[in-house]
């Protein structure tokens, strides 16, 4: 599944592995999660996509995007769009997946694999994509939560498929608090 001489790169959807995290009722450990990838492959690169409400005081997923910036990962935000719907309840959006898509299909060229942390099924053209560059896609999510976090698409068109759950022996640990 993983090579020692593959060229990897990483891309986490922040919100989507949070929420599929929290629902496994567990945390993870962003820096064991970077040595058991440095184990496996020459990691490139490690993407971590996230929201974030800009004029906050105190955001409480500052401190993990502060962390994960000085410790090896490319960090992309972009500020929430503040929204009224339909029955004029204030909403908040803020969808990482046009930056994610493009950055994989920017990279792809350089790499032999792909690990998408993300259940979401959007994701399942940009991996077709990447695949008919001759990239090998592990997508990284979880079956075992109800509703299952990943897409039923997106998974089988991943060359594997990893459930997040398998892995919280190598990179998890039980749920304290805290942010995305």
């Amino acid at each position: 599944m993983f090579h020692s001489t593959d060229r990897l790169a990483i891309f986490i959807d922040g919100s989507n592995l949070y929420s599929a995290a929290r629902a496994l009722q567990h945390d993870l450990d962003f820096k064991r999660m970077l040595d058991w990838f440095r184990e496996k492959s020459i990691l490139t690169r490690a993407y971590y996509y996230t929201a974030v409400v800009e004029g906050e005081e105190f955001s409480p997923i500052k401190p993990l995007v502060d962390w994960l910036d000085y410790n090896g990962f490319s960090v992309v935000t972009k500020p929430v769009k503040r929204f009224t719907d339909g029955s004029g309840h204030s909403r908040i959006k803020g969808n990482m997946d046009i930056e994610i898509a493009v950055d994989m299909l920017e990279l792809a060229p350089h790499l032999d694999h792909v690990v998408l942390f993300s259940g979401d099924g959007d994701f399942r053209r940009v991996v077709q994509a990447v695949q008919a560059k001759g990239v090998r896609v592990t997508v990284i999510s979880t079956q075992k939560t109800q509703p299952p976090h990943i897409a039923d698409e997106l998974r089988r068109q991943a060359d594997v498929f990893l459930d997040l759950n398998d892995l919280m022996d190598d990179f998890g640990r039980p749920k304290t608090s805290g942010a995305q």
